[in-house]
Formats: structure tokens, C-alpha cells, sequence
């Protein structure tokens, strides 16, 4: 099949060099002015294949695969006098395929170099390639193919001097391969691809043994995990364990074949041949591993993100996981099409402008992905948090991996994409470490001095002593004379669990600052644009008396809490007021 399709080839490259010229003689003829400058100059092409490291190395295990050694001592270079006699070459070269079919080997070919100057990001020198080696008693000599040609000359990479040196050389006795002595010899003299029969048999052998030592070892790693590794029986091992199991077993079964089939003498005509199917199967087990582990991440990833209540996230993680798999595909065809000889450049080129087209086009679709993974990631609102974002306030109902949804007031349903979302400015209520308590007083402008004194030390002694306000401290402070009124300014701040909670406290302190306000003898005044029609009703002159007292009494002792609390009455006063007040429910229960 192999010949045919290389006798198809040659039928077909004539044709094309017809059509090439075709196409260049008509473009000669349509450009009549261009200078000779202008015209590209071919480099012609190497009847035997020798312009590139992977061209040399295909091209020798062909010639040896037809058995035409003649043909393929034109791979080496071949310095002395003695080895350019027609028997010496084909000595070489049958020396060389009996040492590589002894333990040596080559690398896959789509691993060598297909450019003309071969491997420039290796160690060596420039032009020259290792494309693999062969066993010398306990250690391994290298093969090299070599760039023969001078700076400006078509390349022609041929196997070193050094190498040929080192087959001649190598302390290896040549003589029949382990398989060749113990198939029968009917095995031996039928050949298929000019191979012996008795060596595809044996690849097919190898191919199942391999399969079923690697399943046996993979069993008793598994066995040996479960006794060191406690957790095995988890969820979590179980999945680890499920991920691994198939890639390494393929990995395995393509390293234990590879073993066999060097060391049992198989030959390198046949492994060559193997080659691109082993490097397609370990491909394939990287990606597997790749597309099992995606699959882990994502499902240890949305448990984790479920038990948390993050539900928004569980989406993205999917999403993204659908994405990497999406990914692993392309990387995958791109691989495999490089393995197998194909040319990917230019679909990489068409498939970037493709992806510029794509990113333009649904420029606004990806600006809203990308926002919601910085919600995600950031998490400034989760579902159920009250928030305002611009002048839209609300509860966060969903986000999505397009927009975000939120519930007003008004029970209406406002969608934000995440893309306007992120850029937006977003006051979080839900995640208050405290609330504000910041009532003004406009008192009367009747209210005397004393009454004042009086209604700061109060409201200030009732802020220290409730066990709900935080000690930070808190501020009552009187800032101003209106036209109308006497301003009182309170700043505190309310610690509770949520905003009802806090509602309840601040209700509770705004009733007993009532109580406060109308026990000084003084009240709020009404705003001045108000018109209050009522007949004006003096001011308690007994309650106004009994403060000044108060208020006196404290001058006397030195006891005025102004402008500041003394500690010592802080520390006294904290606590010291019931929460729930007497006769609410909750008292009784508590």
C-alpha cells in the first residue's frame, strides 16, 4: 500500500511542477515589465529527499525498508577513500540497520526537524541535528545528521562522519536479532513491506501483552494508593483516582511497548512505522488527562461553591470548564495534524483573523463575560444582598454570565449587564459591619442653657449605657443657632446582625430621647416655613426649675459631663440600660 501510494506521488508531483510552471509562465506573460530582481529563485529540489533532518531519516528508513542499502549509504557521509566502494557502502548501511534494529533507535519522525536548518533551539551546534542513538555496551552513542553544504547552497543534511565512525566502531557484536533466532524460519523468509511477517505478528503480540501488564500494574498501584491513602474512599480520591487511571494506563502501555519491541529486536522499519501511532496515543492520553482533570477542577470547584451558597459562581464554573474543553479539542486537532506531517500555519493564520472577527463581533457578549468574572472574582454583591448600583436600589435576585438582575422596592425586576455592572459604582448594604445612628434635634429657641447642659449629658448617658450602641464614642454635640431653632447633631453607630435588627434599636432609642426631651421641660421646634395655628402654650416653669437644679448641682460637685465623659462614668454607665425595654415580649422571654 505504502509503494503505491509513493508511485502515486510520482505521478502526481510531475503534474504539479506542470501546473506551477503553467501558472508562472501565464504570470510572466501578464507582468511583462518585471526584472529579473523581481523573480523568486526555486531551490531545486533533492531527488533523495536530503533538504531537511526528517527528509534524511524518513528517506534512509525507506531505502533499508526496500532493502536497497546502495540507496541508502547516500545518507552518510563517507570521508575515507575505503568506504566510497559500492560493497563497503552497502556494508555500512546494513551495519547500521542491524545495530538500530538490535536496541537502537530513531526519533518519531515527526519530532525531527522539517526545516532546512534543522533545530536551533537545542544545545548543538547549528546544523547539526540528534535524531537518535544506539546501545554501545552500557552506554548510548548518538546519532547525528549533519548540514553538508556552505552558506548560500541548498541544504543537504546527510548522517556525520562521527556517526559512521561510531557504527564501525561500536563495541556491539552484529549478528541475528533474539526474534530472528527463535521465530521460525518460514516466519522470517515471507515478508510483508519488506519486513518479515514473523515481526508484525510479534507487534501485534506485544501490543496486546503491553495492554494487559499495564492494566495489571495499574491495579496494583491503585491497590497500593487505597492502603497508604486514607482518603481513596472519599468522593474526592475516588474522582482523582478515575481521572489518572486511563491516561497513565495508555501512557504506560505505549512505554511498555516501546521497552519490549527494542530490546526483543523488532525492526526499526516497523517501530518507525509505529512511531507517529505512539506519539498519537500519548497525545491523546495527555489530552484525556487534561479534558478528566478540567472535569475534576470543575466539580470539586461547583461543590465547593454550592455548600458556600455561591450560586452565581457555579455558572462561570461551568462555563469556563466548557471553554478549557473547548480548548483542549483545538489544541488536540492542531497536535495531531502537526504529528501526522499536515501543514497548520495557515489554518493558525485563518483561525487568529477568525478570531479577531469573532472577538469584533461579539465584542459586547465577551465585555459582559469578562465582567462577570470580575464579579465573580471580586465579589462586590452576592445573591440576596441589598445594594444600590448608580441610582438603581434593589436585591440582587441572580447573576448570570450576561447580566445581573435585582429586585426594587417597587417589586420590579431591574437586568444590568455585567459588563455596565463592573464599571459601575456599587454600595453594598449587605455586608455593614454597623449601622449609623445620626438623628438632628431642632429644639425650641425658648430652651434655656441649663436645659441644654441637661439634654446633652442625657443623650450622651443614654448612648454609653445602651448595650446595642457601640462604645466608639459615640457624639452628641450641640453644633448650631438657627433662626428658628437650637441644633443638636447625634453621631453613633448601631451593632446588629442585619438592617431590621438595627431599625428595631434605633426605634428604641429614639423613643427613650423623647422621653429625655420631654423630662428637660423643653420640645422640638416646628419648622419656620410651617404656619402652626395653636394657641401658644408656655413652658412648664417647674420642670425648667427642677433641671436648673440638676444641672446646678452637678456644677457643685464637679460632676458636668461636658465637653467630655469622664471614664470612670462611662464605665458606670455602660450596659446599665434593660434591652428590650420592660414590658415587650422579648424581655420576657430573654
Amino acid at each position: 500500500m505504502i509503494s503505491g501510494i509513493s508511485r502515486f506521488v510520482s505521478y502526481l508531483l510531475p503534474v504539479l511542477f506542470l501546473i506551477v510552471n503553467t501558472n508562472n509562465t501565464a504570470a510572466q506573460i501578464l507582468t511583462p515589465n518585471k526584472t529579473p530582481l523581481e523573480e523568486t529563485v526555486k531551490i531545486p529540489d533533492d531527488s533523495l529527499g536530503r533538504r531537511t533532518p526528517q527528509g534524511t531519516v524518513n528517506g534512509f528508513i525507506k531505502a533499508i525498508g526496500d532493502q536497497n542499502y546502495l540507496r541508502a549509504s547516500e545518507y552518510f557521509v563517507l570521508s575515507k577513500r575505503s568506504y566510497r566502494r559500492t560493497a563497503e557502502r552497502i556494508r555500512i548501511a546494513q551495519t547500521f540497520q542491524q545495530l538500530l534494529d538490535q536496541g537502537g533507535s530513531l526519533s518519531p519522525s515527526s519530532i525531527i526537524s522539517n526545516k532546512e536548518t534543522g533545530r536551533t533551539d537545542d544545545d548543538l551546534a547549528p546544523g547539526v541535528d540528534l535524531v537518535g542513538s544506539i546501545a554501545d555496551g552500557k552506554t548510548a552513542v548518538p546519532l547525528y545528521v549533519e548540514n553538508q553544504s556552505d552558506d548560500g547552497q541548498p541544504a543537504l543534511w546527510l548522517f556525520s562522519a562521527e556517526t559512521v565512525e561510531s557504527i564501525l566502531s561500536a563495541d556491539i557484536r552484529v549478528e541475528k536479532t533474539f526474534l530472528d533466532r527463535i521465530l521460525p524460519k518460514v516466519l522470517i523468509e515471507k515478508k510483508f513491506g519488506n519486513v518479515p511477517i514473523g515481526h508484525w505478528a510479534v507487534v501485534v503480540v506485544m501490543v496486546v501483552f503491553s495492554y494487559l501488564l499495564s492494566r495489571l500494574l495499574i491495579f496494583m498501584l491503585v491497590f497500593l494508593i487505597q492502603k497508604i491513602w486514607k482518603n481513596t474512599a472519599s468522593e474526592k480520591g475516588t474522582a482523582i483516582i478515575k481521572a489518572l487511571a486511563l491516561p497513565v494506563h495508555m501512557y504506560l502501555t505505549v512505554l511498555l511497548f516501546v521497552a519490549f519491541t527494542q530490546r526483543m529486536g523488532i525492526s526499526i522499519v516497523v517501530r518507525q512505522r509505529f512511531s507517529i501511532i505512539l506519539i498519537t496515543i500519548g497525545i491523546i492520553a495527555f489530552l484525556i488527562l487534561l479534558w478528566r482533570m478540567t472535569d475534576f477542577v470543575s466539580m470539586y470547584t461547583r461543590s465547593r461553591m454550592t455548600r458556600k451558597g455561591r450560586i452565581s459562581a457555579v455558572s462561570a464554573v461551568l462555563f469556563l470548564s466548557r471553554t478549557t474543553k473547548a480548548a483542549i479539542v483545538l489544541i488536540g486537532i492542531i497536535a495531531l495534524l502537526g504529528i501526522i506531517g499536515v501543514d497548520v500555519t495557515a489554518g493558525l493564520a485563518a483561525l487568529g483573523i477568525g478570531g479577531i472577527a469573532l472577538a469584533l463581533g461579539a465584542q459586547k457578549t465577551i465585555e459582559n463575560f469578562v465582567g462577570s468574572v470580575s464579579l465573580i472574582a471580586d465579589q462586590p454583591l452576592r445573591v440576596g444582598d441589598y445594594c444600590r448600583i448608580d441610582d438603581i436600589k434593589g436585591t440582587v435576585e441572580s447573576i448570570g454570565m450576561r447580566s445581573t438582575t435585582l429586585r426594587t422596592a417597587a417589586r420590579t425586576i431591574v437586568t444590568i449587564p455585567n459588563g455596565q455592572l463592573s464599571a459601575s459604582k456599587i454600595e453594598n448594604f449587605a455586608h455593614r459591619d454597623r449601622f449609623i445612628f445620626n438623628p438632628v434635634f431642632n429644639f425650641r429657641m425658648e430652651t434655656t442653657p441649663d436645659q441644654m447642659r441637661y439634654l446633652l449629658v442625657e443623650l450622651r448617658s443614654l448612648l454609653y449605657a445602651h448595650p446595642a450602641v457601640l462604645n466608639s464614642p459615640p457624639i452628641v454635640r450641640f453644633t448650631g443657632i438657627t433662626a428658628d431653632a437650637l441644633k443638636v447633631e447625634v453621631t453613633s453607630y448601631i451593632e446588629a446582625v442585619n438592617f431590621d435588627i438595627s431599625q428595631q434599636v434605633q426605634e428604641d432609642l429614639l423613643l427613650r430621647m423623647m422621653d429625655i426631651i420631654e423630662k428637660s421641660g423643653t420640645a422640638l421646634a416646628y419648622p419656620s416655613q410651617t404656619i402652626y395655628m395653636a394657641r401658644n402654650v408656655a413652658l412648664p416653669e417647674e420642670k425648667s426649675a427642677e433641671v436648673s437644679a440638676i444641672v446646678k448641682k452637678w456644677k457643685a460637685d464637679n460632676e458636668l459631663q461636658l465637653p467630655d465623659f469622664d471614664p470612670k462614668r462611662v464605665e458606670d454607665l455602660q450596659g446599665t440600660i434593660e434591652y428590650p425595654g420592660e414590658g415587650s415580649y422579648k424581655a420576657k422571654d430573654e
